[in-house]
């Protein structure tokens, strides 16, 4: 676990953008029981998420299609509510950080650490916006 003061920064990137956080099993399930599509953030410490995945996050939303709801868990500190989601991302083994995208419950689209790692900001958010305009 990490200390509170050291993650606040990393959330509040996301939650200011109106991302959720769940920290129980009972709230991931809840919220990705929603219609629509809901776009779920495994985030993370490393430095891959704070320079390719939550700048891209970022910058994916600034479109004109978006997920209908955004959650995000954060690995390494809310492990009940990071299981819960990861459960939900199978086949894919679990990775932070990570992107989900899920339609009426379901995983459509997913973009795994390795996917993230090395690659730019834009990158991330051009992959991310073509799901958008797929399935949102």
């Amino acid at each position: 676990m990490y200390p509170e003061d050291i993650v606040k920064p990393m959330r509040e990137e996301l939650t200011t953008l109106g991302f959720e956080e769940l920290f129980q099993e009972k709230d991931v399930e809840k919220a990705l029981a929603q219609k629509g599509t809901t776009l779920v953030v495994v985030n993370s410490i490393c430095g891959c998420a704070a320079a390719n995945a939550r700048p891209g996050i970022r910058l994916s939303l600034g479109q004109d299609k978006t997920p209908d709801h955004l959650l995000t868990v954060f690995a390494g500190v809310d492990r009940e509510a990071t299981d819960a989601a990861r459960a939900r991302m199978i086949p894919f083994p679990p990775s932070s950080p990570s992107i989900a995208l899920f339609k009426d419950g379901e995983l459509v689209h997913m973009i795994e650490r390795h996917h993230i790692e090395g690659r730019p900001a834009e990158m991330i958010a051009d992959n991310l916006q073509t799901a958008y305009s797929e399935h949102c």
